[in-house]
């Protein structure tokens, strides 16, 4: 197979490597930017360049691009560590998931100002005591006349202290087995009854945040698709999370950086380099087939992985080349005490295997 890249789309990398290079010097380099940079005008850039929503349909305010437009995009804006969160998620989940579940009302409230950069989303999945079980959350929604009252807690919400929205999964029926009875709703940060706690986590950053809501109301319109039947909305959700670039190179600036001062005359450092090498290569061909949809169903959760395990790969090559150096606290540091949360944030290694064995494979469990 002839896996070569068209001039077209050699030309966009160069381009976008420019722009990461560009929005770095001038907001700042992040380990893991997809997830820690935060920049409203470096997003807002992004919208006007109409690379937000770039593989989305055009009746939706898209370009209609080719998905490897994006992941082009995606894999030298997080290489360089420009810094990309504020709309990441919205790019990458509310968007797909308001155009397929969403009422056209609630589309065109909401998509242009994604689109365009200018409104940053959080979502409210994981909380305390649930671990990775989605289907175990307590966050409850009761329908109030025309509006749902929500009490519950959420953690791990990335975002949570500057987003506007909340995309919350939440129960609206307690009758049933636990995934019955789920619902997606969208609440406004600044809604009375939320409490919003960052967590300061040991490399310093404090994008992950605790919320609370107590007697949060939000209108009835504010729900996504069907009432108690989200179960199968998240989890297209976490397709587009767990497969896509920002899984394989969230650290690859550190990689160049231990790269350009490893000891190559020493043939046991040559061999480790072309081991990362080629992981790097098979990541991103297994990326490349969920962006074009050839992977089976669930699939990500083996890309998933695989990818953020190379990256805690590559975290021990930086520290073993850099020695003494990489005890020095920087950003070099702080990126190597970030590497345990690769393959945590978005379901760890175990339960993507699980997923893989019991999903994919069909294998009992």
């Amino acid at each position: 197979m002839e896996f070569s890249w068209t001039k077209e789309q050699n030309d966009l990398r160069a381009e976008a490597r420019c722009v990461a290079e560009q929005a770095v010097a001038t907001y700042g380099r992040a380990n893991d930017s997809w997830i820690n940079g935060w920049s409203k005008e470096f997003a807002m850039e992004l919208g006007r360049r109409g690379w937000i929503g770039l593989t989305w349909p055009v009746e939706f305010g898209g370009a209609g691009r080719p998905p490897i437009d994006r992941l082009i995009i995606g894999e030298e804006l997080i290489k360089a560590g420009a810094p990309i969160g504020s709309m990441w998620f919205a790019d990458r989940q509310m968007g797909p998931t308001l155009m397929t579940y969403g009422r056209p009302d609630q589309q065109a409230e909401f998509l242009p100002r994604i689109l365009d950069g200018s409104s940053t989303w959080c979502i409210g999945m994981s909380e305390p005591n649930s671990g990775s079980d989605l289907a175990s959350l307590k966050t409850q929604a009761e329908r109030r006349g025309d509006h749902w009252l929500i009490n519950g807690q959420k953690i791990w919400t990335s975002f949570g202290a500057v987003a506007d929205y909340c995309y919350l999964i939440c129960r609206t029926n307690n009758d049933g087995p636990p995934h019955a009875g789920i619902s997606e709703i969208i609440v406004p940060m600044d809604t009375p009854g939320i409490e919003v706690r960052p967590i300061k986590d040991m490399t310093t950053n404090r994008h992950f945040c605790e919320v609370f809501f107590t007697d949060v109301k939000v209108p009835i319109e504010n729900l996504v698709g069907v009432e108690g039947n989200a179960f199968k909305q998240t989890m297209s959700q976490l397709e587009h999370e767990r497969g896509g670039i920002d899984r394989l190179v969230s650290n690859q600036a550190l990689y160049e950086i231990a790269r350009a001062k490893a000891d190559t005359s020493d043939p046991v450092v040559r061999q480790r380099i072309a081991a990362l090498e080629m992981k790097y290569r098979i990541g991103r061909i297994l990326v490349i087939r969920e962006v074009l949809r050839q992977a089976p169903a669930g699939f990500s959760a083996a890309t998933k992985a695989f990818c953020t395990e190379h990256e805690w790969d590559v975290a021990e090559f930086v520290a073993s080349t850099l020695g003494p150096e990489a005890m020095l606290w920087d950003q070099v540091t702080q990126g190597l005490a970030y590497a345990p949360g690769y393959t945590i944030m978005g379901g760890t290694s175990n339960v993507m295997r699980n997923i893989l064995g019991e999903r994919v494979l069909g294998l009992p469990r």
